[in-house]
């Protein structure tokens, strides 16, 4: 499985003496099986605008991407099974499309047709 993740929004707050911090990141990992089939999951990820360090900010303008992914999987790894979690929801919507479920709610096998 091959993944990949962007950021899709990002919300921002003046804190700790500094402006324009991180608080608040949403984003989606997508997953590419060997034949091309895609599946994704997206999530949230907050920060604690209390824990801001003055000392070793990056103001907004010069964040990246790499940087704000990193933060994020960062704690997407810390939290027991998350991680695990995710990529099962990203097969699970693959096998989906591969083996979709159809579901009958007035044609059965046994009913007469009108």
């Amino acid at each position: 499985m091959n993944y990949t993740w962007e950021i899709t929004g990002i919300k921002k707050q003046d804190a700790s003496g500094v402006s324009d911090a991180i608080i608040q990141t949403y984003w989606k990992k997508t997953g590419t099986d060997a034949d091309g089939n895609i599946g994704s999951f997206s999530g949230a990820t907050p920060f604690d605008p209390s824990t801001v360090d003055p000392d070793n900010f990056v103001s907004y303008e010069n964040l990246t991407q790499e940087m704000v992914l990193g933060w994020i999987q960062s704690v997407v790894d810390s939290q027991p099974g998350y991680a695990q979690h995710i990529n099962e929801q990203i097969q699970k919507e693959i096998d989906s499309k591969i083996s979709p479920v159809t579901e009958e709610s007035t044609i059965f096998p046994w009913s007469t047709s009108a």
